[in-house]
C-alpha cells in the first residue's frame, strides 16, 4: 500500500517540486494550497506521474482531510518579500493557525509532521556560518518581522506539539533556493536579476553589493526534506549551500551566463536585509548523509533555462 502524504501549500514553487518528487518515491499526495502565490499550472502535470490530488483550501481556516495520512509537511506560507509584505496579516496567519491546524492533522493521524522554517529564523546574524543552536538576531517589529516570526513560532507550536502530545515532528530551516517555477516578479533575488537580464534592464543590487547569500538548487532542498523525513530526527536542521556569494557577484554570473549586457543599477537596500547568510550544515551532514550536489552556476543555468522558456511560451 503506498505511504500518503498531505503538502500545504503544494502549488507553490518549492511545493509543486515537493509533491513531484514523493508522487516518484511511490507516495499518493494530497496537495492543499489556497493559491494566493502557489499556481494549478505548477502541479498540472503530476497526475501523469501518480497519484495526485490537488484541493483549493486555505489552511489558516482549517484542515481536514479524510482516509490515512502518513506524513504531514507543511509549506504554506507566502515566501518572498514581495508576497509577505502585500499580505503582512496573511503570512503570520500561515504561521499561527495554518501551523496549528497542519499539526493537529498530523497529531490526528499518527504521521510524521515536517515544518519548512527559514533561515530568517536567524534575522541578521551575529554569528557566522550560522548553525542550528544559534538563537538568532531578528526585529520582532521590522518589516521582515511579519515573516520572521511567523516562522519562529511556527518553530516553537510545533516543538510544543511534540513535547506536549508526542506528534513525530521536524523542523527544516530553509536556505535561499532557486529553480524551475519560481515567479519571475516574486522578490526573490535570483528571479529578480533573471528577469532583468533576459529582458535588458539593468540589474538592480541593493546597497553596495557586499551583503552575501547561500543559495541552493531546488532539487537538493527536496532531497534534504525527503531524508529529514524518513530519519527520526526533531531539527531543526538547516538545509541549504554553504558556498556563500554577494549580491554584487551573482549579478554579475546571472549577466555572464544569460550573456547579458544589462548594467548594475545601485539601489537602496531594505530595512532589516540580512548583510549575510551561509550555513552550518555540519548536522546535516551527520544525521542525514546530506549535503548539496548542484553547482551554483549550474543550477543558476537550470534556472535561466526554465525562465527563457516561460519567455518563449515553452
Amino acid at each position: 500500500m503506498r505511504p500518503r502524504a498531505v503538502i500545504t501549500g503544494g502549488a507553490g514553487f518549492l511545493g509543486s517540486h515537493l509533491c513531484e518528487r514523493l508522487l516518484v518515491e511511490g507516495y499518493e499526495v494530497v496537495c492543499l494550497d489556497n493559491f494566493r502565490t502557489g499556481r494549478p499550472a505548477n502541479v498540472a502535470h503530476l497526475p501523469e506521474i501518480g497519484p495526485f490530488r490537488l484541493v483549493r483550501a486555505d489552511v489558516t481556516d482549517s484542515v481536514s482531510v479524510p482516509g490515512p495520512v502518513d506524513a504531514v509537511l507543511h509549506l504554506a506560507s507566502p515566501a518572498s518579500p514581495v508576497d509577505y509584505l502585500r499580505w503582512p496579516i496573511e503570512t503570520l496567519k500561515a504561521g499561527s493557525h495554518g501551523t496549528l491546524h497542519a499539526l493537529g492533522l498530523a497529531q490526528e493521524k499518527g504521521a510524521r509532521f515536517v515544518l519548512a522554517s527559514t533561515s530568517e529564523a536567524y534575522g541578521d546574524p551575529q554569528v557566522h556560518p550560522q548553525p542550528e543552536d544559534y538563537w538568532g538576531h531578528v526585529n520582532p517589529v521590522g518589516p521582515r518581522a511579519v515573516y520572521d516570526e511567523a516562522k519562529r513560532f511556527a518553530e516553537a507550536l510545533t516543538m510544543a506539539y511534540r513535547n506536549t502530545h508526542g506528534v513525530d515532528t521536524a523542523i527544516m530551516r530553509i536556505f535561499n533556493t532557486h529553480g524551475p517555477r519560481m515567479r519571475a516578479h516574486d522578490g526573490r533575488v535570483v528571479p529578480t536579476f533573471i528577469r532583468q537580464a533576459l529582458s535588458g534592464q539593468p540589474l538592480t543590487v541593493t546597497g553596495d553589493g557586499s551583503q552575501t547569500r547561500s543559495i541552493q538548487y531546488v532539487d537538493d532542498l527536496v532531497e534534504g526534506c525527503l531524508l529529514l523525513l524518513a530519519s527520526r530526527h526533531p531539527g531543526p536542521v538547516n538545509i541549504g549551500n554553504p558556498h556563500e556569494v554577494t549580491v554584487g557577484e551573482l549579478a554579475d554570473l546571472v549577466r555572464r551566463l544569460t550573456g547579458s549586457a544589462s548594467p548594475v543599477e545601485y539601489v537602496p537596500r531594505p530595512q532589516d536585509d540580512p548583510s549575510i547568510r551561509r550555513p552550518d550544515i555540519s548536522l546535516a551532514r551527520r544525521v542525514l548523509g546530506w549535503q548539496p550536489r548542484v553547482q551554483l552556476a549550474d543550477g543558476l543555468a537550470r534556472t535561466i533555462k526554465y525562465f527563457e522558456s516561460v519567455a518563449a511560451g515553452g
